[in-house]
Protein backbone atom coordinates (compact mmCIF):
# COMPACT_ATOMS: atom_id res chain seq x y z
CA UNK A 1 0.00 0.00 0.00
CA UNK A 2 1.27 3.11 -1.27
CA UNK A 3 2.02 6.32 1.49
CA UNK A 4 0.68 9.79 0.83
CA UNK A 5 2.83 12.15 0.37
CA UNK A 6 2.76 15.08 1.96
CA UNK A 7 3.47 18.15 -0.12
CA UNK A 8 7.16 19.49 0.70
CA UNK A 9 7.49 22.97 2.55
CA UNK A 10 9.26 24.18 -1.21
CA UNK A 11 5.96 22.86 -3.28
CA UNK A 12 2.96 24.88 -0.50
CA UNK A 13 5.60 27.90 -1.29
CA UNK A 14 5.24 27.32 -4.68
CA UNK A 15 1.12 26.68 -4.79
CA UNK A 16 0.59 29.74 -2.10
CA UNK A 17 2.48 32.14 -4.29
CA UNK A 18 0.34 31.01 -7.56
CA UNK A 19 -2.57 31.68 -5.47
CA UNK A 20 -1.55 34.90 -4.37
CA UNK A 21 -0.35 35.85 -8.18
CA UNK A 22 -3.71 35.07 -9.87
CA UNK A 23 -5.90 36.14 -7.06
CA UNK A 24 -3.59 39.58 -7.91
CA UNK A 25 -4.18 39.47 -11.50
CA UNK A 26 -7.83 39.35 -10.91
CA UNK A 27 -8.25 41.59 -8.31
CA UNK A 28 -6.17 44.09 -10.26
CA UNK A 29 -8.02 43.76 -13.34
CA UNK A 30 -11.09 44.98 -11.44
CA UNK A 31 -9.16 47.77 -9.76
CA UNK A 32 -8.19 48.85 -13.17
CA UNK A 33 -11.56 49.29 -14.43
CA UNK A 34 -12.87 51.05 -11.51
CA UNK A 35 -10.15 53.30 -11.22
CA UNK A 36 -10.33 53.62 -15.27
CA UNK A 37 -14.18 55.06 -14.58
CA UNK A 38 -13.03 56.85 -11.47
CA UNK A 39 -9.95 58.43 -13.87
CA UNK A 40 -13.24 59.30 -16.64
CA UNK A 41 -15.14 60.95 -13.90
CA UNK A 42 -12.38 63.22 -12.31
CA UNK A 43 -11.43 64.35 -15.92
CA UNK A 44 -14.92 65.29 -16.96
CA UNK A 45 -14.99 67.66 -14.63
CA UNK A 46 -13.09 69.95 -16.94
CA UNK A 47 -16.09 69.86 -19.03
CA UNK A 48 -18.60 70.64 -16.70
CA UNK A 49 -19.05 74.46 -16.87
CA UNK A 50 -19.80 73.89 -20.28
CA UNK A 51 -21.57 70.50 -21.00
CA UNK A 52 -23.20 70.52 -17.24
CA UNK A 53 -22.10 67.79 -14.52
CA UNK A 54 -25.07 65.58 -16.28
CA UNK A 55 -23.61 66.32 -19.94
CA UNK A 56 -26.59 67.94 -20.52
CA UNK A 57 -25.05 70.72 -22.44
CA UNK A 58 -25.62 74.86 -22.51
CA UNK A 59 -27.69 76.06 -25.29
CA UNK A 60 -27.02 79.63 -24.33
CA UNK A 61 -22.96 78.80 -24.99
CA UNK A 62 -22.92 76.35 -27.68
CA UNK A 63 -22.58 73.52 -25.25
CA UNK A 64 -23.95 70.22 -27.02
CA UNK A 65 -25.82 67.35 -24.77
CA UNK A 66 -23.16 65.06 -25.28
CA UNK A 67 -24.95 62.49 -22.54
CA UNK A 68 -24.87 58.93 -23.41
CA UNK A 69 -23.31 60.01 -27.01
CA UNK A 70 -21.38 56.98 -28.09
CA UNK A 71 -17.77 57.03 -26.97
CA UNK A 72 -15.62 56.09 -30.22
CA UNK A 73 -17.56 59.68 -31.37
CA UNK A 74 -16.29 61.52 -28.63
CA UNK A 75 -12.89 60.15 -29.05
CA UNK A 76 -12.59 60.43 -32.55
CA UNK A 77 -13.67 64.34 -32.33
CA UNK A 78 -11.85 64.94 -28.85
CA UNK A 79 -8.26 63.51 -31.24
CA UNK A 80 -9.46 65.99 -33.83
CA UNK A 81 -9.78 69.08 -31.74
CA UNK A 82 -6.16 67.76 -30.56
CA UNK A 83 -4.53 67.40 -33.89
CA UNK A 84 -6.18 70.87 -35.20
CA UNK A 85 -8.48 68.92 -37.82
CA UNK A 86 -11.62 70.60 -35.51
CA UNK A 87 -11.88 73.79 -34.52
CA UNK A 88 -9.10 75.87 -36.83
CA UNK A 89 -11.42 78.30 -38.11
CA UNK A 90 -11.67 81.66 -36.95
CA UNK A 91 -15.59 81.67 -37.30
CA UNK A 92 -15.80 78.34 -35.38
CA UNK A 93 -16.10 80.23 -32.33
CA UNK A 94 -17.28 76.88 -30.25
CA UNK A 95 -14.32 74.72 -32.18
CA UNK A 96 -12.00 77.41 -30.54
CA UNK A 97 -13.26 76.86 -27.37
CA UNK A 98 -12.95 73.24 -27.18
CA UNK A 99 -9.59 72.87 -28.93
CA UNK A 100 -7.59 74.15 -25.86
CA UNK A 101 -10.14 71.69 -23.42
CA UNK A 102 -9.35 69.12 -25.49
CA UNK A 103 -5.44 69.17 -25.73
CA UNK A 104 -5.83 69.67 -21.71
CA UNK A 105 -6.41 65.62 -21.88
CA UNK A 106 -3.06 65.64 -22.75
CA UNK A 107 -2.57 61.89 -23.16
CA UNK A 108 -4.69 59.17 -25.59
CA UNK A 109 -5.38 57.22 -22.47
CA UNK A 110 -6.75 60.75 -20.88
CA UNK A 111 -9.40 60.99 -23.90
CA UNK A 112 -10.44 57.68 -23.73
CA UNK A 113 -11.34 57.44 -19.97
CA UNK A 114 -13.34 60.76 -20.72
CA UNK A 115 -15.33 59.19 -23.95
CA UNK A 116 -16.02 56.23 -22.19
CA UNK A 117 -17.55 58.13 -19.10
CA UNK A 118 -19.70 60.33 -21.61
CA UNK A 119 -21.26 57.58 -22.98
CA UNK A 120 -21.86 56.00 -19.66
CA UNK A 121 -24.27 59.24 -18.81
CA UNK A 122 -27.86 58.45 -19.05
CA UNK A 123 -29.03 59.82 -22.46
CA UNK A 124 -31.45 62.79 -22.17
CA UNK A 125 -33.76 64.35 -24.58
CA UNK A 126 -34.62 68.30 -24.80
CA UNK A 127 -37.49 69.29 -26.25
CA UNK A 128 -37.20 71.35 -30.29
CA UNK A 129 -35.95 74.45 -30.06
CA UNK A 130 -36.75 74.90 -34.05
CA UNK A 131 -40.03 74.70 -36.13
CA UNK A 132 -40.33 73.31 -39.51
CA UNK A 133 -41.70 70.56 -41.57
CA UNK A 134 -41.41 66.85 -40.12
CA UNK A 135 -42.99 65.07 -43.69
CA UNK A 136 -41.14 67.15 -45.60
CA UNK A 137 -38.14 66.46 -43.64
CA UNK A 138 -38.80 62.97 -43.58
CA UNK A 139 -37.90 62.84 -47.41
CA UNK A 140 -35.21 64.77 -47.04
CA UNK A 141 -33.82 63.17 -44.32
CA UNK A 142 -34.05 59.30 -46.15
CA UNK A 143 -33.09 60.65 -49.48
CA UNK A 144 -29.20 62.24 -48.45
CA UNK A 145 -28.84 61.09 -44.80
CA UNK A 146 -30.17 57.97 -43.94
CA UNK A 147 -27.77 55.43 -45.88
CA UNK A 148 -24.91 56.97 -43.58
CA UNK A 149 -26.75 57.69 -40.18
CA UNK A 150 -29.37 54.86 -40.41
CA UNK A 151 -33.10 54.72 -41.22
CA UNK A 152 -33.79 55.69 -37.29
CA UNK A 153 -31.18 58.20 -37.11
CA UNK A 154 -29.38 55.57 -34.72
CA UNK A 155 -26.31 55.97 -36.75
CA UNK A 156 -23.32 53.20 -38.14
CA UNK A 157 -19.94 52.65 -36.15
CA UNK A 158 -18.93 51.09 -39.30
CA UNK A 159 -18.63 53.88 -41.10
CA UNK A 160 -18.05 56.61 -38.42
CA UNK A 161 -21.79 58.04 -38.64
CA UNK A 162 -22.93 59.02 -35.44
CA UNK A 163 -26.01 59.13 -33.96
CA UNK A 164 -28.49 61.68 -34.67
CA UNK A 165 -31.98 60.70 -33.08
CA UNK A 166 -31.91 62.59 -29.69
CA UNK A 167 -29.26 65.35 -30.48
CA UNK A 168 -30.09 68.29 -30.06
CA UNK A 169 -31.62 70.56 -32.96
CA UNK A 170 -30.37 73.55 -32.27
CA UNK A 171 -26.60 72.00 -32.33
CA UNK A 172 -27.37 69.83 -35.68
CA UNK A 173 -28.76 72.62 -37.63
CA UNK A 174 -25.24 74.76 -36.57
CA UNK A 175 -22.97 71.72 -37.40
CA UNK A 176 -25.11 71.87 -41.13
CA UNK A 177 -24.03 75.59 -41.18
CA UNK A 178 -21.02 75.39 -40.81
CA UNK A 179 -20.65 72.16 -42.68
CA UNK A 180 -22.08 74.18 -45.71
CA UNK A 181 -20.02 77.28 -45.24
CA UNK A 182 -16.76 75.20 -44.78
CA UNK A 183 -16.34 76.22 -41.03
CA UNK A 184 -16.19 72.97 -40.58
CA UNK A 185 -14.81 69.83 -42.52
CA UNK A 186 -12.56 71.86 -44.07
CA UNK A 187 -9.06 69.65 -43.17
CA UNK A 188 -7.50 67.70 -45.70
CA UNK A 189 -7.37 65.13 -42.60
CA UNK A 190 -10.72 65.45 -41.77
CA UNK A 191 -12.22 62.59 -43.78
CA UNK A 192 -15.87 62.26 -42.51
CA UNK A 193 -15.87 66.20 -42.19
CA UNK A 194 -15.37 66.07 -46.20
CA UNK A 195 -17.98 63.51 -46.55
CA UNK A 196 -20.45 65.98 -44.92
CA UNK A 197 -19.95 68.56 -46.91
CA UNK A 198 -20.98 68.34 -49.92
CA UNK A 199 -24.61 65.80 -48.21
CA UNK A 200 -24.80 69.53 -45.94
CA UNK A 201 -25.24 71.44 -49.18
CA UNK A 202 -27.88 69.24 -50.86
CA UNK A 203 -29.89 71.32 -47.93
CA UNK A 204 -30.14 73.91 -50.03
CA UNK A 205 -32.26 76.69 -47.38
CA UNK A 206 -33.11 77.00 -43.81
CA UNK A 207 -36.76 75.84 -43.90
CA UNK A 208 -34.87 72.80 -45.50
CA UNK A 209 -32.32 72.66 -42.54
CA UNK A 210 -35.58 73.36 -39.98
CA UNK A 211 -37.50 70.28 -41.97
CA UNK A 212 -34.93 67.79 -41.48
CA UNK A 213 -34.33 68.70 -37.38
CA UNK A 214 -38.18 68.81 -37.26
CA UNK A 215 -38.43 65.08 -38.52
CA UNK A 216 -35.53 64.41 -36.45
CA UNK A 217 -36.81 65.97 -33.43
CA UNK A 218 -39.32 62.80 -33.72
CA UNK A 219 -37.11 59.80 -33.66
CA UNK A 220 -36.31 58.07 -30.41
CA UNK A 221 -32.47 58.45 -29.59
Amino acid sequence: MRENKKPAPRQIVLWTSLLFFFGGCVSGCSLGSTNAAMRGQELFQTCVPCHQQDGSGDSAIGAPNIAGMKAWYVEAQLQKFRAGTRGMHFSDVEGMRMRPMALSLNTNENVTAVAKYVESMPPMKHAPTLTGDAHAGDNQFHLVCASCHGTNGEGNDDIKAPRLAGVDDWYLAAQLRKFKTGIRGNSPKDVEGRLMRPMARTLTNEDAIRNVMAYLDTLKP
